[in-house]
């Protein structure tokens, strides 16, 4: 087990601080919190994470850009995880899928939960990221995090809550605009869908996903920014999809976060 695999965002010291150390054999290059070390090594001794847990008896099958596998780590207890493999979107998506250039967006993902974890933003945590490199340039990366409590995204559970129930979604999504703002944490592709709920009443809790499109850019309206995409978002889910996200609740939400509107 070596852990001589250093990205420019992660300094072996600051990795070990966090409690993550680095893997590197045959075929692949992994950043892995130290308690779930043995459980991820034999995990790619099949292949990669993603092959793993496609393999696995006892797995949900969701999907995204591509199939997400949630499964259960083998570890003492097991550790209830998500395997995705990174993949471009759009355009790009198409033409490169699941290659980028090396060591793809995986590293920043880690970098980037830690920055919003600490700053009290709930999102994933990232378990395990491995690297699997490709002609050189190129490679390909699965993501492991920890799985989420039950609930689902935002536009489902919106749909599935009575109009009554819509406040206490406001006031979860509110908390999470306005803790993005005070980490001065911009999400580029802030939509309905990365946005998770978890949790009912006043113990609703909003999670942000798709966590490597955050940015932390210095001098920015943040929270406008953030705001005026996820409304774009609300706007476009009532006109392609009927979902019943008025104008009404939209302002209601600004009110909430502290955006005038």
């Amino acid at each position: 087990m070596s852990r001589t695999y250093a990205q420019a965002e992660h300094s072996e010291s600051g990795l070990q601080q966090c409690g993550y150390v680095q893997l590197q054999r045959t075929g692949y290059r992994a950043v892995v919190l130290e308690w779930a070390a043995s459980a991820v090594t034999a995990a790619l001794a099949v292949g990669t994470l993603h092959d793993w847990a496609a393999l696995q008896t006892a797995r949900e099958e969701m999907h995204g850009r591509a199939v997400i596998f949630a499964v259960d780590l083998p570890t003492i207890p097991a550790t209830p995880v998500v395997v995705r493999r990174n993949r471009h979107g759009g355009l790009l998506g198409s033409l490169t899928g699941e290659y980028f250039l090396a060591p793809t967006r995986a590293p920043l993902e880690l970098t980037t939960s830690l920055r919003l974890a600490a700053a009290g933003i709930p999102t994933p945590k990232v378990i395990a990221y491995a690297v699997y490199p490709v002609a050189g340039i190129c490679a390909r990366s699965d993501v492991m995090t920890r799985r989420l409590p039950a609930g689902d995204d935002l536009p489902a559970v919106w749909k599935n809550t009575g109009s009554a129930g819509h406040g206490a979604l406001l006031v979860a999504v509110a908390n999470l605009l306005r803790a993005l703002a005070y980490a001065g944490a911009w999400h580029a592709d802030l939509n309905l869908k990365n946005i998770y709920i978890a949790g009912s009443g006043s113990d609703m809790k909003a999670y942000l996903l798709d966590v490597d499109r955050v940015t932390f850019p210095v001098g920015s309206d943040i929270a406008g920014r953030n705001f005026s995409r996820l409304a774009r978002s609300a706007r476009k889910w009532r006109e392609r999809w009927g979902l019943a996200f008025s104008e009404v609740d939209i302002a209601r939400l600004a009110v909430m976060a502290g955006e005038n509107i």
